[in-house]
């Protein structure tokens, strides 16, 4: 392995059997606090660079090759956020009269959605995540990626908990088809929609639908 490149890593702080043991129940009951959120407080704002941190933490998820296949848009502006509204409606609309078959349908019910999406415009901030595939640069050279789908998954996964962990509320939104966030964000063709991410705050009284989880022998399973 050629290691010319490489630079002395960093460790980060070694615990004890204890501290880690600590540490990992606390994650456990903060993440068990994390909920979807569909009811959002339009008078709630976040800073614009407490946003771009995170965004920036994401950019540091593990990727195929180091290709960093991703591109996020920071959307604040509400007139913006309206006009994402109603295409993405348009396209809800559509899905939920003439593409949905009924047993997506059955599936989702208890979750009590439809294709109104209030939430795109009262939320305090939308992250749009587009993954890049294969492409030519301007100079007509090929920029290949891999991975990409789990390298953007990951990533995803990075902010959602930064997010959360801030005590901010989101939800992982994929309107089908996508394609209009091309259009409207001037994102080129090869940048595909992953899903918009949306970011704020829940209004008071808000109420979530109880959800179970999978049992621990459905979960996980262990080998020692």
């Amino acid at each position: 392995m050629k290691t010319e490149n490489f630079t002395t890593f960093t460790s980060p702080p070694l615990y004890s059997d204890e501290k880690m043991r600590l540490i990992s129940e606390n994650i456990l009951r903060q993440m068990k606090l994390r909920r979807t959120i569909r009811d959002f407080d339009p008078n709630f704002s976040i800073p614009t660079d407490v946003l771009i941190n995170l965004i920036k933490t994401a950019g540091l998820a593990p990727n195929g090759a180091n290709k960093q296949p991703w591109q996020f848009t920071l959307i604040q502006n509400k007139g913006l956020q309206r006009k994402i509204r109603l295409l993405a409606e348009k396209e809800e609309k559509d899905f939920y009269n003439n593409k949905a078959t009924e047993r997506f349908l059955s599936d989702i019910s208890h979750l009590g959605v439809d294709y109104n999406k209030p939430f795109l415009e009262e939320a305090s901030a939308l992250i749009t995540i587009f993954a890049k595939s294969n492409f030519h640069n301007e100079e007509g050279k090929k920029q290949t990626h891999y991975y990409v789908k789990e390298s953007v998954g990951i990533a995803t996964g990075f902010l959602v908990m930064a997010l959360h962990n801030l005590g901010l509320s989101t939800l992982t939104y994929t309107p089908s088809p996508m394609s209009f966030l091309n259009n409207v964000l001037e994102r080129p063709n090869y940048e595909k929609p992953f899903l918009i991410l949306v970011v704020g705050r829940p209004k008071k009284e808000t109420k979530v639908p109880e959800l179970g989880k999978l049992k621990p022998e459905e979960l996980y399973r262990v080998w020692q």
